[in-house]
């Protein structure tokens, strides 16, 4: 027998797909009455090599692309990079390159990897965000932007890094220090380029009910970062204590029912209160500079350490004149939500509670919890945050929370003090970027016209070649000549805009693009981008649950809004899937040192660096990381095994959506299973004549496996169970070797059909393994173009069921009989099976119960 060699073999299939163009994807008018079928993962930044998460999202999207396909669907499956960012300028200061010839570089390094990979990729349509042909596109959409006020500036806090001098995202400050130069982050207000999302917040709320392909737990990620809060906004009057010019604290709660049990107002560092009294107080302003170096991030300021400072003013309380509370400045008062104020009700809020333990503010329960006695309810170290019935709380005693509410915001409106209104957590998007390797904003600074947008034939802005790239802020500002332009409106002696998009942007509306990559004077035909839109199945990361959908959500509707993309709906998926992470052990030298895998070597007494008695210390299994370098070589074992052995291993070792730990054993396992099938297609050879329809006995019983298989693996892919998939193609080879060197010529006509039926299946997932066996069996074409099998309903009907048989009471074997089998025949072939045989041996049998198509019950004395 021969063995599949992958190394010949997989480039070989590889050729021909290119050659025959097998993968492009039709235009609308080539498609005649075809369906469409758009699959995308998440594109890729290009850092150099793909992983082995890259290896797991896009083997699931290709087993769904090439499905498709084979279900006579117009594929659209294509590749493309998100190129610009601030890795490409981190190389450049550490390796002196270029930001472009690294990013080109590994663009070229990456797609040479993924079609060793065997994806069915429209390569034609292939785009890189960092090149001009694609981002003076988006240049174009920002004009169109600022023109419907969806772009506007403002001053926003930042993160921003002191020692890179550029403002950071909140997931690149670790443990409040930027997450490159290790300083302490600061918080500044700066003029900011913004988008407006939330001119969509009820549009972006509301669609998530008709996003009924998506996993629940991203549209209840996106709904909490929306956000919508139905409350009051109200005032609290200033008794003593504030600057002039503060006659009152204005905030908003979703919980007014719990007024009764404020015990302090809070106010954000950044208060305009805060900032006055700080002029004269250093307490305070140490107060604020302290809370500054924890970002913006709502993450890190919620775990961090409550603290605060007495601002010294008291304020009076909307239901009670003679009631004063202090007003305290708060480190997790935020002031990008509500209106940068809160008023805190320790019991009923564990931040509130945490700060007045604390502080030793005082601590009144408002709120019983349902079955609590009012004279025993105390709150200790755990606020109670849920509903009950109000008590302590004068005109509300006795109501339950949401009547309480409702109350407290009447007797509100009635005194004068406020009103009910809604907020939203959501913010608008701040998109400016002080780096070089992102796209230019099209916007010039002119002293007699303002900021101005730079005209539609002006664009591309190219970002220039000839740039100082060393870490000491943004490159285009300290340009000598760049940055100097005559103002679009005036003429006059003007500046560029030097801050560039956030990458967000680039990755917001790529999937369109992808759909008329050959336009040259629009991002895209609307009508041929309506006919891929929205994306049938989108594949990634959980990570990217919110921000990047979010905006992309929101890109869609600004699209949609500007005329440029027809998609009434404004969704841009309509089927979501998110993969589980792959993980593997991590390892460490004595002297701290993250070690690769290849690095160690496990044998008896312990792990050892290779070839040596170095000890190593083993760490745990985490998520694949270059940091933690616990991430295989792929290309090492993509030499060694192949890609199919990569791709099926990938697929079947667990449920797509949850982790999977790489396995070198289990890649081993997956190698055998495909020298397992090609050994049965090469003894078997070409096929011979079809099965007849007369077929019985065990060719009956092969061809009853094979067919119900291509149900199981179908459904297994419709519903992302690859494993289940898999586990189904394992039966069936199982089922076919059984026969593999049956003569019958029944026998070997059913074997023929099951293993074209099995090469058809594995398509999808071993895509150079089945073109290999789909020609040994002497198939005509491609199997990567032939149709998915059809399976015979008259050969997966279930005509049969397997009863257990219990001995008094103790299962003891199990018999396949036709369903409705008559009782005497059931008792018969109970009775005489050869595992119930020796339980029944020596003893008289009392009795034989038959529960028709259940179980048989045999009784013994």
């Amino acid at each position: 027998m021969s063995r599949f060699n992958h190394r010949e073999i997989e480039p070989k299939w590889r050729d021909a797909w290119t050659r025959a163009d097998i993968f492009r994807a039709l235009s609308p008018a080539e498609a005649g009455g075809k369906p469409k079928a758009y699959v995308l993962e998440m594109f890729p930044y290009p850092s150099g090599d793909i992983h082995v998460g890259h290896l797991r999202n896009y083997s699931m999207g290709d087993v769904v692309a090439r499905y498709r396909r084979a279900g006579g669907y117009n594929v659209l499956h294509p590749m493309g990079w998100d190129a610009f960012g601030l890795p490409a300028e981190n190389a450049a200061i550490d390796r002196g390159a270029h930001p472009h010839a690294w990013t080109l570089q590994n663009i070229a390094n990456m797609a040479g990897q993924m079609k060793a990979l065997g994806l069915a990729i429209d390569w034609s349509r292939e785009i890189a965000t960092c090149l001009p042909d694609y981002y003076k596109h988006q240049q174009a959409m920002f004009l169109a932007f600022w023109d419907k006020d969806l772009v506007y500036r403002k001053k926003q806090k930042v993160n921003w890094d002191p020692v890179d001098q550029t403002v950071l995202a909140n997931e690149q400050v670790v443990d409040g220090k930027g997450w490159r130069s290790g300083a302490p982050v600061e918080t500044r207000e700066l003029e900011q380029w913004m988008f407006r999302v939330t001119a969509y917040a009820d549009d972006l709320l509301e669609a998530l009910k008709t996003l009924d392909r998506w996993p629940d737990k991203v549209r209840t990620m996106q709904a909490n970062w929306i956000g919508k809060s139905a409350g009051a906004q109200f005032q609290f009057q200033v008794s003593s204590g504030a600057p002039a010019g503060f006659e009152h604290v204005e905030v908003f709660t979703t919980r007014p029912d719990t007024l009764f049990g404020a015990s302090f107002v809070a106010l954000a560092p950044d208060h305009p209160l805060t900032k006055a009294i700080a002029a004269t107080r250093p307490d305070v302003a140490k107060f604020i500079a302290d809370a500054a170096h924890l970002g913006t991030s709502e993450a890190d300021i919620e775990a961090a350490e409550k603290f605060g400072v007495d601002l010294g003013v008291r304020v009076k309380h909307p239901f009670d004149d003679s009631w004063e509370l202090p007003v305290w400045a708060a480190n997790f008062v935020l002031s990008s939500y509500g209106t940068g104020a809160i008023f805190g009700s320790p019991a009923g809020d564990q931040r509130d509670l945490d700060f007045a333990r604390k502080y030793g503010l005082a601590v009144n329960p408002v709120v019983l919890p349902p079955g609590a006695d009012p004279r025993e309810h105390r709150i200790d170290d755990v606020a109670y945050t849920g509903t009950g019935t109000t008590y302590n709380s004068r005109f509300l005693d006795g109501l339950p929370t949401t009547e309480a509410i409702a109350r407290a915001i009447s007797e509100l409106e009635t005194r004068g003090a406020g009103r009910g209104t809604t907020q939203y957590r959501l913010r608008d998007w701040g998109v400016s970027r002080q780096r070089y390797w992102g796209c230019p904003i099209p916007a010039v600074h002119c002293e007699s016209c303002g900021v101005v947008p730079e005209k539609l034939e002006n664009l591309p802005v190219l970002l220039p070649n000839d740039v100082k790239i060393d870490g000491a802020g943004n490159p285009l500002a300290r340009h000598p000549t760049w940055k100097h332009v005559p103002c679009p409106r005036c003429g006059k002696n003007a500046t560029r805009e030097t801050d560039t998009l956030d990458t967000f942007v680039d990755s917001s509306w790529y999937f369109a693009r992808f759909a008329d990559t050959a336009n040259e004077t629009a991002p895209f035909d609307p009508k041929v981008a309506g006919y891929w839109l929205p994306v049938d199945q989108y594949i990634g990361g959980v990570e990217h649950a919110v921000l990047h959908l979010l905006y992309s959500r929101f890109f869609s509707r600004a699209m949609r809004d500007c005329g440029f993309l027809d998609l009434p709906s404004g969704e841009p998926f309509a089927g979501l899937f998110t993969l589980g992470m792959v993980t593997h052990e991590t390892y460490k030298s004595t002297d701290g040192a993250w070690l690769s895998p290849d690095e160690i070597e496990k044998r008896e007494g312990g792990a050892f660096m290779v070839g040596t008695q170095t000890p190593v210390i083993v760490g745990a299994v985490e998520k694949v990381s270059k940091s933690k370098r616990n991430g295989p070589n792929l290309q090492t074992f993509l030499t060694d095994y192949g890609a199919d052995v990569l791709r099926w291993f990938v697929l079947s070792d667990s449920p797509p959506d949850r982790e999977v730990e790489w396995s070198t054993a289990a890649v081993e396992g997956a190698w055998r299973f495909t020298q397992r099938v090609w050994s049965l297609v090469d003894a078997h050879g070409k096929v011979g004549a079809a099965p007849g329809a007369d077929a019985a006995g065990e060719a009956l019983a092969l061809r009853q496996v094979a067919h119900r298989a291509i149900g199981a693996v179908s459904d297994g892919i419709e519903n992302f169970r690859f494993n289940t998939s898999v586990a189904r193609c394992y039966e069936l080879v199982n089922a076919i070797a059984k026969h593999r060197d049956a003569t019958d010529a029944g026998i070997v006509a059913a074997r023929g059909e099951a293993l074209s039926i099995l090469v058809q299946l594995i398509a999808p997932f071993t895509p150079h393994l089945a073109e290999e066996c789909w020609a040994a069996l002497g198939r005509d074409g491609f199997v990567a173009t032939a149709p998915w099998p059809k399976a015979d309903p008259a050969l997966t009907a279930e005509n049969t069921v397997v009863l257990p048989i219990q001995v008094n009471g103790k299962r003891r074997g199990e018999i396949a009989v036709a369903k409705g089998a008559a009782e005497d025949d059931v008792k018969a072939l109970a009775l005489a099976q050869q595992d119930v045989a020796p339980f029944l041996a020596g003893v008289s049998v009392r009795k034989v119960i038959v529960v028709p198509d259940r179980i048989v019950n045999i009784v013994v004395g």
